[in-house]
């Protein structure tokens, strides 16, 4: 069996020689590069920056690109709209749990998660906040009235350990990774 097989890819990589026109080395290097970057195109390049040019010394820093995407931002706005949201961003007045960059961190968290964008709901919205106010601000009361605008006055002390489960998937499907740069909350907002 072993024997057919060898064959076979033998007959195919000669198959392929014959019938390919001689190329020259720099069309080979050509396919060459192309092949690795068809390998590193479902990664994500870092962006370099020069922060301090000291002679011929360059201090340069690595800037992580944003996870999201279009979508992403479509499905944060959509969200918006939602009455609920609405009312919750309303009434956060001090903008304890609502400032731009939590906000900002809710958009890339959904870029980590990677759903399409017209599943994201209200319950995905409130995890993230959760998160990102887990992450930044850890002020229990603040994140007690996500509980009770998701899950209602009366019924939040119920509901609030599914919500704690839910937050964990999540925090999960984002690949343990909620900090976001202070550098890109600031390009999102």
């Amino acid at each position: 069996m072993r024997g057919r097989k060898r064959r076979r890819s033998m007959d195919v990589k000669a198959a392929a020689q014959e019938s390919s026109i001689p190329a020259s080395s720099s069309t080979t290097s050509e396919a060459i590069s192309e092949l690795r970057s068809w390998k590193k195109r479902g990664q994500k390049r870092n962006i370099w920056t020069v922060n301090h040019v000291e002679g011929t010394k360059l201090r340069m820093n690595k800037r992580r690109r944003p996870s999201y995407r279009p979508e992403d931002q479509e499905a944060f706005y959509r969200l918006l709209e939602d009455p609920a949201i609405q009312s919750f961003l309303e009434a956060d007045i001090f903008l304890k749990v609502s400032d731009k960059y939590l906000l900002s961190m809710v958009v890339e968290y959904f870029g980590r998660v990677g759903l399409p964008g017209h599943l994201y709901n209200r319950i995905h919205f409130f995890l993230a906040l959760y998160i990102a106010s887990d992450m930044e601000e850890d002020n229990p009361t603040s994140k007690r009235s996500i509980f009770q605008f998701l899950l209602g006055r009366e019924h939040w002390p119920d509901l609030y350990k599914e919500f704690l489960k839910l937050k964990v998937e999540f925090f999960h499907a984002m690949g343990h990774r909620a900090w976001v740069t202070p550098e890109l909350c600031e390009e999102q907002a």
